[in-house]
């Protein structure tokens, strides 16, 4: 049985976390794909095949607001929301809590459009799309539809159901590469953001048995 599942969404992000080192033997490390299909879809296959006792999703991420979680940082997250899933879109969208739709439900309750994560002292919600936003203006659109939101991904969301489904506990580690909406590549922070998450795992490359970190 594993104790970690460590899920990356892409090869790139793989290598700037490990490199030369290679993956730690404290824990099994898959790349889970780009954007919430994918992810959930993969999530699903190595929860099934590994067994393991907690999983952990890291990569990068946009903030909503670099003053508040600033570009080149690491961040955890005490919940995950999804958007873009209901009827319309733009800004006659709408989620399917207004609908009265879940995406899911059984004797554990409904899921809608958000998800708890097992983060220890984390705080703020992650925000998956299924693409990013264009710019500025779309971000605020977004921002203005689940307010609380702190930063955006493609993965989190779709991860975070395959392990509700498994009952296994997920936490996202994410590295702040970018202003959410902003394509223009000169004002990213990659490197020192990828830095901060590979930092972040070292927790629990230290703690195998994954108890307490």
């Amino acid at each position: 049985m594993t104790t970690t599942l460590l899920l990356i969404p892409t090869a790139f992000e793989r290598d700037a976390l490990f490199g030369a080192e290679g993956v730690p033997d404290t824990m099994r490390v898959e790349l889970a794909g780009l954007g919430p299909v994918a992810a959930a879809a993969r999530a699903a296959q190595c929860i099934a095949e590994s067994r393991p006792s907690r999983v952990v999703l890291a990569g990068l991420a946009g903030t909503f607001d670099p003053e508040r979680l600033a570009i080149g940082s690491v961040t955890e997250f005490a919940e995950v929301a999804i958007d873009g899933i209901g009827a319309g879109e733009g800004e006659s969208a709408v989620g399917l809590d207004a609908l009265g739709f879940p995406q899911w439900e059984d004797d554990r309750g409904r899921v809608v459009d958000r998800l708890p994560l097992d983060a220890i002292d984390a705080s703020g919600v992650l925000l998956t799309v299924s693409a990013a936003s264009a710019d500025v203006a779309h971000a605020a659109l977004r921002r203005r539809r689940v307010p609380d939101a702190s930063a955006e991904d493609m993965e989190g969301f779709g991860v975070a159901l395959a392990c509700r489904l498994a009952d296994v506990p997920l936490r996202i580690v994410r590295g702040i590469g970018n202003r959410v909406g902003d394509r223009d590549t000169s004002g990213w922070a990659i490197e020192p953001a990828l830095a901060a998450v590979r930092e972040r795992l070292e927790e629990f490359r230290e703690d195998p048995t994954g108890g307490t970190v």
